[in-house]
């Protein structure tokens, strides 16, 4: 019976999810673009804050940087699951997959909101319409979606730590990727969210340098005779 290596390099499934992991570093590229500044302090600094949120930039970098990026990310998160299940890895990588992908989903709440509702919070402010943009940002700023926003940060983090583990044990993949992945994600959704800022780039280029080298070399399988 043919091994491993046969199962990987003709199985039209992993065949589709090798060239899938290209996405995981297309998205985690464009996370790290779309980090690289960050709005002002709306509490402190509204008139800066509006006039940063009506630009184009602003827009175009939540629609395709951040909502499209999400979508491919999330492509890229069901090939490295399907490539994991070969080696033996079904309960940490479905874990993985499950908090990788709900926490990735629930981030985009916030996109969302930067994308559609902030540039019409900014076009009222610089009208002259103060009070009312301040209190319409105030609303759309809510508990729920910061409570939404940070369930999501969480399950992301552990999810892109429990994927950087399986990558780790696997052996398919270049040493150092699985502990980059991890690392990575913890910067940017955790460290970098609510602690140093700039350290949401430095996580995500991390991830991108990671799962591109997973992408370049290919899972390595090894041949099993049965």
């Amino acid at each position: 019976m043919d091994g491993i290596e046969k199962a990987g390099s003709a199985d039209p499934v992993l065949r589709v999810s090798r060239l899938a992991l290209w996405c995981l570093p297309v998205w985690a590229l464009l996370l790290g673009l779309s980090t690289l500044t960050h709005q002002p302090d709306y509490e402190v600094e509204f008139d800066a804050y509006a006039r940063y949120i009506t630009t184009d930039r602003f827009l175009l970098s939540h629609i395709f940087a951040s909502i499209v990026g999400a979508g491919i990310g999330t492509i890229g998160l069901v090939a490295l699951f399907t490539v994991l299940t070969t080696a033996r890895l079904i309960p940490l990588a479905s874990l993985a997959l499950v908090a990788a992908v709900l926490g990735n989903t629930l981030v985009t709440s916030v996109f969302g909101v930067a994308a559609f509702a902030q540039p019409a919070i900014g076009d009222t402010y610089l009208t002259g319409q103060t009070a009312e943009a301040m209190a319409f940002n105030d609303e759309v700023y809510s508990t729920a979606l910061f409570a939404t926003a940070g369930v999501g940060l969480v399950l992301f983090a552990v999810g892109i730590g429990a994927f950087g583990i399986g990558v780790q044990r696997s052996g398919l993949f270049p040493g150092f990727a699985g502990i980059g992945l991890a690392i990575g994600g913890l910067l940017f959704a955790i460290i970098g969210f609510l602690f140093v800022d700039i350290l949401q780039p430095v996580g995500g280029f991390l991830m991108a340098v990671s799962t591109a080298s997973m992408a370049i070399s290919g899972p390595r399988y090894s041949t099993v005779d049965g």
